[in-house]
């Protein structure tokens, strides 16, 4: 009995002491479980472990006691599927327990804490951001870093304002970060800065390289009617109108864009004052050193017509080699008023080179050297005295030109058409279209004139019947066709008239001379000068009215003469007797 309570007392003082190194230990495991709940707080970024993946989200162990699911809205397509049970994800602890007793995760807001820690750390160390551009927004931009929302202003986006933001949209930049504020959720960039650094380190290598006669690539920056900016890296060169082309050019715009990539020649560089001269005609030799070979006098060509003026049409003979041809040299026959009567832009025409100066850097052209000269035989063809008919194409003020084969016109004077005629016009004879005969009166081939007579064909009638039917001292009658303050215009016959000049007007000295006599009147009067050289005719009305006093005084004296010789003749019968 006394071993069996011996062993009874044993084994209780075994099981106490179990008991206590179990309460002990438990106690330990206790404390650290505690602690490790401790740790778990809520607001931050813990890391989990994935326990299953299912349609509603992923569960996962934060080392709490219980799980947290997140949702599966939180993940992409990719990430769901990427994702198996032993994973570990950052999570953020929005709760330990909900009503349920949840513990409530988020995987968003993880990384959006994340994603603000990594700007923080770029902003720290002045590094450079990449961000997609979402949205044009008052003043700038809105650009995506990585699901972070930011601000680009409109200064500082480009070098220069971009005015056009919607270009932008989409695209992805490289940026610094100005401000940020991660409480109100603000951060401020800039592009510019990062083109300013790089523009900065382009114009540092640039200046270091560059070299007289060097050739260069670089970017049409800017055009202006005196030339272009051409960016070189980091600093501008400006070509010149005058050295883009050997040829005539109106506008750098005929030849560059905006935006265009070309190789230029450094002409002049000033390192002092970072002034650069670029040339691109100068990549090629002078085509003018050898026109005076190539294009020697006389020497037929093509070429093309590039420009038009009001003298004459520019002729593009090769790459920056133009000639001219002037408007007096385009036909032998048509007066060229403009040469686009006779070419257009585009047009390739052959032409004949008249003369060359290199130093001028001119050629002239001539076109209708092309073909043989008509005026050159127009003397053989129409011999002073021939009898040509034609019609008439113009009228002016001092005669008609009469067509007389293609693009050869004969003048006919207003002197030339009549006789007899004094014509204030030469429409009061002919009409445009009218279809005449006349007579070749001259030929200067030198000066392209024909001169035709209209009159010659008839004969001269002051040379014949004219002084013979109207002599000094006989009297003629007329209608008046005109009236002057010098005399009156009589017609004694068609075209035949006689002045009668206002000193031989028998009329009232109180009246005005076209108070006495009007246009249609019919007058007598006597014929006191007849010039056959300057075909002019001279009545008196008051030498008619003398020359019939005169008659009625010698009738009168007749008639008194006659009784007196009876009376005499009687007296002297009578003494005889």
């Amino acid at each position: 009995m006394a071993k069996k309570k011996f062993y009874e007392e044993d084994l209780l003082e075994l099981e106490e002491q179990e008991k206590d190194e179990f309460d002990e230990e438990f106690g330990d495991l206790e404390q650290l479980y505690e602690a490790s709940l401790r740790n778990v707080e809520e607001g931050a970024v813990v890391k989990g472990l994935v326990l299953r993946v299912t349609r509603e989200g992923v569960m996962v162990d934060i080392g709490y006691k219980s799980e947290g699911i997140v949702p599966a809205s939180e993940f992409t397509t990719d990430e769901i599927e990427a994702l198996s049970a032993g994973d570990e994800i950052n999570v953020f602890l929005e709760e330990r327990e909900d009503s349920d007793g949840n513990v409530v995760l988020s995987k968003d807001k993880a990384d959006k804490i994340k994603i603000w820690e990594q700007i923080a750390k770029a902003y720290d160390n002045n590094e450079v951001v990449e961000g997609k551009v979402v949205a044009k927004i008052k003043g700038g931009l809105t650009v995506d870093i990585n699901g972070v929302k930011a601000f680009l202003p409109g200064s500082q986006i480009d070098l220069r304002p971009v005015r056009n933001l919607d270009s932008l949209q989409g695209q992805t930049l490289r940026m610094r970060i100005l401000k940020m504020n991660q409480k109100r959720g603000n951060i401020v960039l800039s592009r510019r800065v990062l083109l300013e650094e790089e523009r900065s380190k382009k114009k540092s290598d640039t200046l270091s390289t560059l070299s007289e006669g060097m050739l260069v690539k670089g970017t049409v920056k800017n055009i202006t009617e005196y030339g272009a900016f051409i960016d070189l890296g980091g600093i501008d060169g400006l070509l010149y109108i005058t050295d883009m082309s050997w040829g005539r050019i109106s506008h750098p715009s005929e030849l560059l864009m905006v935006g265009d990539q070309i190789e230029v020649m450094v002409l002049k560089f000033d390192r002092d004052n970072e002034r650069v001269s670029l040339g691109l005609k100068q990549k090629s030799a002078d085509p003018w050193t050898q026109v005076e070979q190539k294009y020697a006098v006389g020497t037929r060509i093509k070429g093309k017509v590039v420009s038009l003026t009001e003298y004459g049409a520019f002729v593009q003979l090769e790459e920056g080699v133009e000639g001219l041809v002037h408007v007096s040299e385009m036909s032998w026959t048509q007066k060229v008023k403009h040469p686009s009567k006779v070419v257009e832009v585009g047009d390739i025409i052959e032409a004949v080179v008249l003369n060359v100066d290199r130093s001028s850097r001119r050629i002239s052209l001539g076109m209708k050297q092309i073909e043989s000269n008509p005026w050159a035989s127009i003397a053989e063809r129409y011999p002073v005295g021939l009898k040509v008919e034609g019609k008439v194409r113009n009228l002016t003020d001092f005669g008609a030109f009469v067509g007389l084969e293609e693009g050869i016109d004969g003048l006919i004077h207003i002197s030339d058409m009549s006789w007899t005629k004094h014509l204030k016009h030469p429409s009061e004879l002919l009409k445009k279209g009218q279809s005449v005969e006349a007579v070749v009166l001259s030929v200067d081939a030198d000066k392209e004139r024909i001169s035709l007579g209209l009159k010659q064909l008839e004969t001269d009638p002051w040379e014949g019947t004219i002084p013979s039917r109207y002599q000094v001292g006989s009297d003629a009658s007329g209608t008046v066709v005109k009236v002057t303050d010098f005399g009156v215009f009589v017609e004694l016959e068609d075209g035949v008239e006689g002045l009668i000049h206002i000193s031989e007007l028998a009329k009232d000295p109180a009246k005005k001379i076209e108070d006495s006599v009007a246009i249609g009147d019919s007058i007598s009067a006597r014929i006191i000068k007849v010039d056959s050289a300057d075909r002019k005719i001279g009545l008196s009305v008051r030498a008619q009215q003398r020359g019939s006093e005169r008659d009625e005084l010698d009738e009168y004296r007749r008639s008194q003469e006659k009784p007196d010789q009876s009376l005499g003749a009687v007296a002297k019968k009578s003494s005889r007797s």
